[in-house]
C-alpha cells in the first residue's frame, strides 16, 4: 500500500502542551475527587495514556470500544458497541475521553448510553473537536484542539487501521 500524501498539522510538542493543559483543567475541576476516565478505543489510547499521567486527582480507568468508521474517511452514521465499560458508573464522576469528535454520532450514542447508568456527573474530554461535519448538537467539556475540516491521522488517529503510531498529527491530503 503506497503511503498517502500528508503534512504535519499539529506537532508532538503542541499536542503535549494541550494534553498538559487539559490535565490541569480536569485536576482543578475534580480536586480531591476520584474520576473514572472512560477511554474510547482504539483511537484515544495514546491521548488517554498521556492524559491520565497529566491528571493529579485520583483516577480509575476503563475502556469502551465503538465503531462507526469502516475504511472510509467519513462516518457511516451507524454506531456499534464492541466493548462496554466494566466498572459500575452509578454515583461516580465520569469523563469520556475521545480522540476526535467529528459528526458527533458516536459520542452522542455513548453519552446517552452511559447517562442511563446514573453517574454523579458525566463530562466529555476530546483531543480534537472537528466542527465542520457535526451532525448532532453534542459538545465537549474539555477540548484540546478545535479544527474545522480535513482528515487527520497520527497520535492514535488512523486511516483504515494504519498510521496510529505517527507521533505528530498529520493532515491527509487526498488527491
Amino acid at each position: 500500500m503506497p503511503k498517502p500524501a500528508m503534512k504535519v498539522l499539529y506537532s508532538r510538542e503542541f499536542i503535549a502542551e494541550q494534553v498538559e493543559r487539559l490535565g490541569k483543567e480536569i485536576s482543578r475541576d475534580y480536586h480531591g475527587r476520584e474520576i473514572l476516565l472512560a477511554g474510547v478505543l482504539k483511537g484515544s489510547f495514546l491521548f488517554f495514556a498521556d492524559l491520565v499521567r497529566a491528571i493529579s486527582s485520583p483516577v480509575v480507568v476503563d475502556f469502551v470500544r465503538l465503531a462507526s468508521y469502516g475504511s472510509e474517511t467519513r462516518s457511516s452514521g451507524i454506531v456499534e458497541m464492541r466493548k462496554d465499560l466494566e466498572i459500575p458508573l452509578q454515583g461516580r464522576d465520569v469523563i469520556i475521553v475521545e480522540d476526535i469528535i467529528d459528526s458527533g454520532n458516536t459520542l452522542e450514542y455513548l453519552y446517552h448510553h452511559l447517562l442511563q447508568r446514573k453517574p454523579r456527573s458525566l463530562k466529555i474530554c476530546t483531543l480534537i473537536d472537528k466542527r465542520a461535519l457535526r451532525e448532532v448538537p453534542i459538545e465537549a467539556d474539555y477540548v484540546g484542539i478545535t479544527m474545522d475540516e480535513g482528515f487527520i491521522i497520527g497520535y492514535g488517529l488512523d486511516h483504515d487501521e494504519r498510521y496510529r503510531n505517527l507521533p505528530d498529527i498529520h493532515l491527509l491530503q487526498e488527491g
